[in-house]
Protein backbone atom coordinates (compact mmCIF):
# COMPACT_ATOMS: atom_id res chain seq x y z
CA UNK A 1 0.00 0.00 0.00
CA UNK A 2 1.37 3.71 -1.40
CA UNK A 3 2.23 5.59 1.82
CA UNK A 4 0.54 9.32 1.96
CA UNK A 5 3.65 11.77 1.97
CA UNK A 6 1.80 15.45 1.82
CA UNK A 7 2.11 15.94 5.18
CA UNK A 8 5.85 15.54 5.23
CA UNK A 9 6.31 17.23 1.81
CA UNK A 10 4.11 20.36 3.09
CA UNK A 11 6.35 20.91 6.48
CA UNK A 12 9.50 20.17 3.94
CA UNK A 13 8.45 23.23 2.18
CA UNK A 14 7.48 25.34 5.06
CA UNK A 15 10.78 24.80 6.66
CA UNK A 16 12.40 25.61 3.44
CA UNK A 17 10.16 29.32 2.53
CA UNK A 18 11.31 29.72 6.55
CA UNK A 19 14.90 29.79 5.46
CA UNK A 20 14.19 32.03 2.53
CA UNK A 21 14.68 35.71 2.27
CA UNK A 22 11.69 37.00 0.60
CA UNK A 23 9.22 35.25 -1.80
CA UNK A 24 9.79 31.49 -3.42
CA UNK A 25 8.65 30.72 -6.35
CA UNK A 26 6.32 27.48 -7.27
CA UNK A 27 9.26 26.72 -9.40
CA UNK A 28 11.99 26.80 -6.93
CA UNK A 29 10.01 24.75 -4.16
CA UNK A 30 9.17 22.15 -6.62
CA UNK A 31 12.34 22.10 -7.79
CA UNK A 32 13.47 21.43 -4.00
CA UNK A 33 11.02 18.88 -3.60
CA UNK A 34 10.72 16.84 -7.06
CA UNK A 35 7.64 17.79 -7.75
CA UNK A 36 5.90 20.00 -10.41
CA UNK A 37 5.20 23.94 -9.80
CA UNK A 38 1.06 22.65 -10.22
CA UNK A 39 1.35 20.26 -7.59
CA UNK A 40 3.30 23.05 -5.35
CA UNK A 41 0.45 25.54 -6.14
CA UNK A 42 -2.28 23.30 -5.14
CA UNK A 43 -0.50 22.38 -2.21
CA UNK A 44 0.45 26.24 -1.18
CA UNK A 45 -3.95 27.05 -1.88
CA UNK A 46 -4.96 24.86 1.07
CA UNK A 47 -1.98 26.19 3.33
CA UNK A 48 -2.95 29.82 2.02
CA UNK A 49 -6.52 29.25 3.03
CA UNK A 50 -5.45 27.93 6.78
CA UNK A 51 -3.44 31.62 6.78
CA UNK A 52 -0.17 29.47 6.83
CA UNK A 53 1.12 31.32 3.91
CA UNK A 54 0.64 34.15 1.50
CA UNK A 55 1.33 34.75 -2.34
CA UNK A 56 2.90 37.77 -4.15
CA UNK A 57 2.25 38.52 -7.79
CA UNK A 58 4.83 39.70 -10.42
CA UNK A 59 8.34 40.02 -11.12
CA UNK A 60 9.68 38.99 -7.58
CA UNK A 61 6.60 37.48 -6.03
CA UNK A 62 5.71 33.98 -4.68
CA UNK A 63 5.52 32.55 -1.69
CA UNK A 64 5.92 33.34 2.03
CA UNK A 65 5.38 32.33 5.02
CA UNK A 66 2.21 34.36 7.06
CA UNK A 67 2.19 32.73 10.55
CA UNK A 68 4.72 32.10 13.42
CA UNK A 69 6.34 28.87 13.34
CA UNK A 70 5.85 28.63 17.08
CA UNK A 71 2.09 29.22 16.62
CA UNK A 72 1.94 26.18 14.22
CA UNK A 73 1.83 22.82 14.94
CA UNK A 74 2.15 19.37 12.71
CA UNK A 75 -1.87 18.80 13.38
CA UNK A 76 -2.68 22.49 12.36
CA UNK A 77 -0.40 21.40 8.36
CA UNK A 78 -2.14 18.09 8.70
CA UNK A 79 -5.49 19.60 9.12
CA UNK A 80 -4.62 22.22 6.16
CA UNK A 81 -3.95 19.13 3.68
CA UNK A 82 -7.39 17.99 3.94
CA UNK A 83 -6.17 15.76 7.21
CA UNK A 84 -5.12 12.41 5.18
CA UNK A 85 -6.02 9.27 7.00
CA UNK A 86 -2.74 8.62 9.75
CA UNK A 87 -2.92 4.94 9.32
CA UNK A 88 -2.67 3.16 6.00
CA UNK A 89 -4.72 -0.17 7.62
CA UNK A 90 -8.04 -0.78 7.65
CA UNK A 91 -10.58 -3.67 7.92
CA UNK A 92 -11.27 -5.85 4.43
CA UNK A 93 -14.78 -5.22 4.58
CA UNK A 94 -16.05 -2.23 6.36
CA UNK A 95 -19.76 -3.71 6.74
CA UNK A 96 -19.26 -7.25 6.57
CA UNK A 97 -22.34 -10.14 7.37
CA UNK A 98 -19.98 -12.61 8.77
CA UNK A 99 -20.12 -11.99 13.00
CA UNK A 100 -16.46 -13.32 12.97
CA UNK A 101 -15.42 -10.13 10.79
CA UNK A 102 -17.63 -8.28 12.84
CA UNK A 103 -15.55 -9.03 15.83
CA UNK A 104 -12.32 -8.56 14.22
CA UNK A 105 -13.44 -4.85 12.77
CA UNK A 106 -14.80 -4.24 16.66
CA UNK A 107 -11.37 -4.60 17.80
CA UNK A 108 -9.13 -3.14 14.87
CA UNK A 109 -11.44 -0.29 14.92
CA UNK A 110 -10.68 0.51 18.68
CA UNK A 111 -7.21 0.13 18.27
CA UNK A 112 -6.96 2.21 14.83
CA UNK A 113 -9.17 4.94 16.73
CA UNK A 114 -7.06 4.98 19.78
CA UNK A 115 -3.84 4.77 17.67
CA UNK A 116 -4.87 8.23 15.58
CA UNK A 117 -5.80 9.49 18.28
CA UNK A 118 -2.47 9.29 20.13
CA UNK A 119 -0.91 10.42 16.74
CA UNK A 120 -2.70 13.26 16.65
CA UNK A 121 -1.90 14.34 20.43
CA UNK A 122 1.72 14.18 19.19
CA UNK A 123 0.84 15.95 15.78
CA UNK A 124 -0.75 18.95 18.04
CA UNK A 125 2.19 19.01 20.19
CA UNK A 126 5.08 19.61 17.79
CA UNK A 127 5.73 23.09 16.28
CA UNK A 128 7.00 24.54 13.36
CA UNK A 129 9.43 26.10 15.34
CA UNK A 130 10.38 22.78 17.07
CA UNK A 131 11.36 21.05 13.53
CA UNK A 132 13.34 24.95 12.85
CA UNK A 133 15.22 24.40 15.53
CA UNK A 134 16.34 20.61 14.91
CA UNK A 135 16.77 21.32 11.44
CA UNK A 136 19.19 24.22 13.00
CA UNK A 137 20.66 21.60 14.84
CA UNK A 138 21.65 19.40 12.29
CA UNK A 139 23.09 22.46 9.83
CA UNK A 140 25.36 23.36 12.07
CA UNK A 141 26.77 20.00 12.97
CA UNK A 142 27.00 18.84 9.95
CA UNK A 143 28.88 22.08 7.88
CA UNK A 144 26.05 22.93 5.26
CA UNK A 145 25.57 25.48 3.76
CA UNK A 146 22.74 27.75 2.42
CA UNK A 147 23.49 25.94 -1.41
CA UNK A 148 22.14 22.76 1.05
CA UNK A 149 18.91 24.29 2.48
CA UNK A 150 18.38 25.20 -1.56
CA UNK A 151 18.80 22.13 -2.63
CA UNK A 152 20.60 24.10 -5.27
CA UNK A 153 23.13 22.24 -7.82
Amino acid sequence: MKRDSRLSGVLHVLLHMAEMNGPVTSESLAAAMHTNPVVVRRVMAGLRQAGFVSSAKGHGGGWVLSCSLAAVTLGDVHNAVGAPALLAMGNRTESPGCIVEQAVNAALDGAFQDAEALLLKRFNSITLADLSRDFHRRMTGGGFTQKDIEHAP
